[in-house]
């Protein structure tokens, strides 16, 4: 008999090159766990402030450590990582929050691709280290993703609209409320209970708390 498909929710951030790592492994595991994975946008701005949290590159010793890490889980995850040139710039004056919402718009009009597009906005910043705050960008991303002119301009013009903005304060409220203090934030619906797992590298947790095994980065190179 088939086992029961078990629900398991991301919530991440673009602006998060860790979060680009779960949401691989977690798109990749999805026929192997046979889990219903949602992913759900959320402003990492805010969960930090609620949480009295500090960004890693603000903490002097961990600045130094972040690209080396980022670089070796990057190529363990096989997920295209490289940091940008102006990483203050891009993660404290640009900021995520025009990205979320844009992003927020295409989940909300067209979900099914709210896995591709976040895959496009994730490569422009943490591979090419292009923008994710102009309109232009937004439109380079979707056009990447495979939206259509119309499905594009319909995410640019909803995404500054009140339905918007509060379906991501929604997301980010929630997270909130089950104590996220970063991203990703990965919350597992087992057995009637909700399970938080935080971070891209407690995958061998998460298997076990789903009942699954681990095959490590990328199962399909894996003997199953």
């Amino acid at each position: 008999m088939a086992t029961a498909r078990k629900t398991v929710e991301l919530f991440y951030d673009v602006i998060s090159p860790y979060s680009w790592m779960a949401f691989e492994v977690l798109c990749r595991y999805r026929p192997h766990w046979n889990i219903n994975l949602q992913l759900k946008p959320f402003f990492l701005g805010g969960v930090m402030q609620a949480s009295d949290n500090k960004p890693p590159a603000f903490v002097r010793f961990k600045a130094i450590y972040l690209p080396k890490d980022v670089e070796r889980l990057g190529a363990y995850f096989q997920v295209p990582v490289s940091m940008p040139a102006n990483l203050i710039d891009v993660m404290f004056n640009k900021g995520s929050l025009k990205a979320q919402r844009f992003l927020t718009a295409v989940d909300m009009e067209n979900p099914e691709q709210t896995e591709k597009v976040s895959r496009e906005l994730w490569r422009r910043v943490w591979s090419k280290g292009q923008d994710i705050t102009e309109p232009e960008s937004f439109k380079q991303a979707g056009e990447a993703a495979g939206l259509s002119d119309s499905e594009i301009d319909e995410a640019l013009a909803k995404m500054t609209t009140q339905p918007v903005k509060d379906r991501l304060k929604s997301h980010t409220e929630r997270a909130i409320k089950l104590y996220a203090f970063g991203a990703p934030y990965i919350v597992a619906h087992v057995n009637g209970k909700e399970e938080v797992v935080f971070g891209s590298d407690r995958f061998p947790i998460l298997a076990r708390i789903l009942g699954e095994e681990w095959f490590g980065p990328v199962p399909s190179n894996s003997k199953l």
